[in-house]
């Protein structure tokens, strides 16, 4: 097994940035430290298109690497060996690390650089060098120039010469809040949590926001939406969870409001709670998980009535998206088998027989003028829990849990 050194990383979508770059490239080396923070501290080298970790304990490589994986920013990264700059050591080198990568058949090319130009010999020399002495070494390669299956990189600098031969894909997007920050209404479906991943891939740091009407709801609905939001944390580190006691405002709503019009006005009470604790927490915006023509409350007549509570950007990042879609994506960051748990939230009680699909704005806030809910909003918000998880967030009901 060789020891890896160095990891390179390359950006993507960051690379794209004009003057504002070394802020992206700033927030993405942050987040490596961060999610790295438990292992031995390595050193950041970064470029315009290029990052390097060069680490201080190698035996920590593989773990780094799995981390790396779910780092929002990243394009791609490789393991990088070093080797000194003799070039029979470089060659030993190179033939070893294809040999680990490559089978029977594999299509190879090699890409040397110097950024030493003192080195005795040119690109083209040590293409050809290198290359045919790692054809002698490992029987079967056969090379590719224009679409290798390995292409071993040998970088040549003053101090030392690195090799690579594995590109690994990253997950691709900016680096988790360089977007600013928004809550997200996670209500422990599978829409909310493939939304709040959708934001994040886009930079955005995310607070939850979660309504529980004990004792319709459960605790082990409660339970739910915390695990959602560990699973959600695996991609930002940790995710703060506002769970609202939404009881008295439901109740209310189901006895005050004529029936065809709970399912919008209780909408608008969430949309509202969302805003008061988007200003509390510094956010910009508001996310849900809503898809076009899904549900009653999610045409465009509804959406607007909704809409009207709050001057704030709502952000719907699934809006066009078919069911199927995020039910792979569910599956793709691990919320799928989460999300489909038996327990019900408070969208799924009370729900009328017949609601309405394109309420009209002016008739819900008629209705809803004869009762005073800004109070028992200030009161909801006043009286919300706050808990922060992390990644692997284990509960009392686990086992309970695990039986369905």
């Amino acid at each position: 097994m060789m020891q890896i050194d160095r990891i390179l990383i390359r950006y993507g979508e960051i690379s794209t940035k004009g003057r504002n770059r070394n802020k992206f490239i700033k927030r993405l080396q942050q987040n490596i430290a961060d999610a790295c923070s438990d292992l031995t501290r390595f050193h950041i080298e970064s470029g315009r298109d290029r990052m390097h970790l060069e680490l201080n304990n190698a035996d920590e490589a593989d773990q780094i690497m799995d981390r790396l994986k779910i780092i929002f920013g990243i394009q791609s990264f490789s393991p990088v060996v070093k080797s000194g700059r003799d070039l029979d050591e470089v060659k030993n080198h190179a033939s070893q690390l294809v040999k680990s990568v490559a089978t029977e058949g594999t299509l190879f090319k090699v890409k040397a650089r110097r950024a030493d130009k003192n080195y005795p010999l040119d690109t083209n020399e040590l293409n050809y060098e290198i290359g045919s002495h790692v054809l002698r070494e490992v029987p079967g390669l056969k090379v590719e120039m224009k679409k290798p299956e390995v292409e071993l990189t040998v970088e040549v600098r003053s101090e030392a010469v690195y090799l690579s031969a594995q590109t690994i894909q990253g997950a691709g997007g900016m680096p988790i809040g360089s977007g600013n920050k928004a809550v997200l209404m996670l209500s422990g479906g599978l829409d909310s949590p493939v939304a709040g991943y959708q934001m994040m891939k886009r930079g955005v740091e995310l607070e939850a926001v979660h309504f529980f009407s004990p004792p319709f709801t459960s605790e082990k609905s409660k339970e739910k939406v915390k695990q959602l939001a560990s699973e959600l944390a695996g991609f930002s580190g940790s995710v703060k969870l506002h769970i609202v006691p939404f009881t008295k405002i439901q109740q209310t709503i189901h006895q005050q409001v004529p029936e065809n019009y709970t399912m919008t006005s209780t909408r608008r009470m969430m949309l509202r709670i969302s805003d008061e604790i988007k200003n509390k927490t510094g956010a910009r915006a508001i996310v849900t998980g809503e898809s076009l023509g899904q549900v009653a409350s999610q045409t465009l007549e509804s959406m607007e009535a909704i809409n009207a509570v709050t001057h704030a950007p709502v952000l719907r990042p699934l809006i066009a998206s078919d069911k199927t879609d995020i039910i792979e994506i569910a599956k793709k960051i691990g919320t799928y088998e989460t999300s489909i748990l038996p327990y019900e939230d408070c969208c799924t009680i009370f729900t009328p027989a017949a609601p309405k699909t394109r309420p009209k704005t002016e008739k819900v806030a008629f209705y809803e003028s004869f009762i005073d809910f800004d109070e028992m909003i200030r009161e909801a918000v006043e009286n919300t829990e706050v808990i922060t998880l992390k990644p692997g967030y284990q509960s009392d009901e686990d086992e309970e849990i695990d039986l369905f």
